[in-house]
């Protein structure tokens, strides 16, 4: 989501250092060919030219004579974008980077020309990883991840596309296919050769969506089946068991309890796509996670990229903080703003963190939702406390996730809500899932409306979390898991009354609220969700409202063993 959401900015700007801000998970960061050339030198030649000779291996453009184009077509034909990526695997650094040469098509031109259903793509949700990952290390299954190599040139254009490329570019891919040559002209004195695409080049806004359908078209035929709850996970049935294949784009997590198995699904993925790279075992990295599989759970670790976000931060941190923030959290004043340098160093490092906390660092989640709200205009107050986030996190470098599961037939769901906690007097919502061993489909955030009072402000809490406990009982059906039992958790009395008693329980202040419990009343029913009172001191959700002090961070790392 990360790179999507930068690739879209450095199309309008043509910052690459945006790319930076906001890929600092599994790319760590994208420089233009000149800057990477620069810096890296000969080695950065030789993976440019890798890159070009693997789009003339894949046939992804054919030339186009430039006197047999109209003037429109012309000015319409997109630059191709050369850049050097770095990234950091398993065994490499910040400081050691692996590095990559990219050859993209400049999608700033095709703007307007599509509506969002016909280039939105989908990816394998965070959620749905998680629980195929729970149910791999509860069976025991063998796991595979793989990279299919590039991966959207296996995809046919469908449109007409026209793309230039100029420069010193324009020799070398005449060097590799020298019938090229036949289309170079002169503008400007400078080289120019147009070519018409016939792959889905990375960087136009249909490839995405092209290599998705070739890819679970594929599968499809392969015998696999989508879960109907997250289109990028398939399952079929081999051998009495079942094999599932979660992607994301060219990254695929394959899994079944016979590696024989397993071994099968990779040679006929390759006999289509080309040899893929791959891991096996217990150990993976996986979209910037260092996945460990060990006695039934699985741990998720991104101690690298705390480590890049702490780097990245532009104030030294020497010491450690016991809570990832202070009691003033919520409160804001009116305080000198930062200068640009500082607000744009605030925004990326806030970015960074986001994406570790929504992962496996749950415990800053609730000050980093809280940081996200202030990047449009940060202050001194707010850089106070992203520091103090940083100064958690050095102290606990080594916390990580676990998950796992006692029964994947039985779901437990925790709801809190804080009471007007924010300066508008909106209140906190705080939402968590378990299977029996940590914590997952977390919900932190703060409420849209105004409620009157505690009591209502926990139905709206729960009308916004039941969601999510929908979507995990349907995703889990699509995996072949029937839900035995299915509760949850509050903590307030009176909320409770209401949503299993609607009507019955409702009064002259709480009239206003009809369609939220209603609709959780009939939600409750239909889905067979039993609703239990939890005491307040056991009330697993209250720490995404509730981390600062030190108990409930202890709270928070109690989590991380069993539910």
């Amino acid at each position: 989501d990360f790179f999507h959401h930068a690739w879209n900015e450095y199309q309008v700007s043509g910052k690459t250092n945006l790319l930076e801000r906001f890929t600092s998970g599994f790319i760590f960061a994208q420089l233009s060919a000149k800057k990477g050339i620069e810096k890296y030198g000969r080695e950065a030649e030789l993976q440019l030219i890798a890159e070009f000779r693997q789009l003339m291996e894949y046939r992804t453009f054919h030339g186009r004579k430039a006197e047999d184009l109209m003037f429109e077509q012309r000015q319409k034909a997109a630059n191709m974008i050369n850049l050097i990526e770095e990234k950091v695997n398993r065994g490499h650094t910040p400081e050691n980077p692996v590095i990559k040469g990219r050859s993209v098509f400049n999608g700033r031109v095709q703007r307007g020309l599509y509506t969002k259903e016909e280039t939105a793509s989908p990816t394998v949700s965070q959620d749905a990883f998680f629980l195929t990952s729970i149910i791999d290390a509860t069976e025991g299954r063998d796991k595979a991840i793989t990279d299919i190599k590039g991966a959207y040139l296996n995809a046919k254009m469908v449109d007409e596309v026209l793309m230039k490329i100029t420069g010193a570019e324009v020799d070398l891919f005449c060097e590799i296919d020298p019938s090229l040559a036949d289309f170079v002209t002169l503008e400007k004195g400078r080289k120019v050769l147009y070519v018409q695409l016939d792959k889905a080049l990375y960087g136009c806004v249909q490839s995405a969506l092209l290599w998705y359908e070739l890819y679970s078209s594929t599968l499809q035929e392969m015998g696999f089946e989508l879960n109907p709850c997250d289109l990028c996970v398939a399952n079929a049935i081999i051998e009495g068991k079942q094999c599932t294949i979660c992607w994301y784009v060219d990254d695929n997590k394959i899994s079944h309890v016979n590696p024989k198995v397993v071994d099968n699904v990779i040679d006929k993925i390759e006999g289509k796509f080309g040899k893929m790279s791959q891991t096996r075992g217990d150990e993976h990295d996986f979209l910037g996670m260092n996945i460990s599989f060990k006695d039934k759970k699985v741990k998720i670790s991104m101690k690298k990229h705390v480590l890049k976000a702490i780097d990245t931060f532009s104030e030294d941190i020497t010491r450690d903080a016991a809570s990832p923030a202070t009691s003033y959290l919520f409160k804001t004043r009116e305080v000198a703003l930062l200068d640009k340098e500082k607000a744009e160093n605030f925004h990326s490092v806030v970015a960074s963190l986001l994406f570790v906390s929504r992962r496996c660092r749950l415990d800053i989640q609730t000050a980093v939702a809280f940081l996200c709200t202030r990047v449009s205009g940060p202050d001194i107050d707010d850089w106070a406390k992203l520091k103090r986030v940083l100064q958690y996190l050095r102290g606990t470098l080594d916390l990580f996730l676990t998950l796992g599961a006692d029964d994947i037939t039985k779901m437990k769901s925790w709801v809190d809500v804080s009471y007007g906690i924010h300066d508008d007097c909106k209140s906190h919502t705080g939402g968590i899932m378990s299977w029996g061993w940590g914590v997952l489909l977390s919900k932190c955030q703060k409420q849209k409306l105004n409620t009157k009072s505690s009591t209502e402000s926990e139905i709206v809490g729960v009308s916004d979390y039941l969601p999510n406990v929908i979507w995990a009982r349907m995703f889990l059906e699509g995996q072949g898991f029937a839900i035995k039992e299915n509760i949850l958790y509050q903590d307030n009395q009176s909320s409770i009354k209401i949503e299993k008693n609607a009507k019955r329980s409702r009064g002259q202040k709480t009239k206003h609220m009809d369609n939220r419990y209603f609709w959780i009343k009939d939600r409750l029913e239909s889905e067979g969700i039993k609703i239990e009172y939890c005491p307040t001191e056991k009330m697993l959700a209250d720490f995404f409202y509730e981390t600062t002090t030190r108990s409930s961070v202890q709270k928070v790392q109690g989590c991380r063993s069993r539910v």
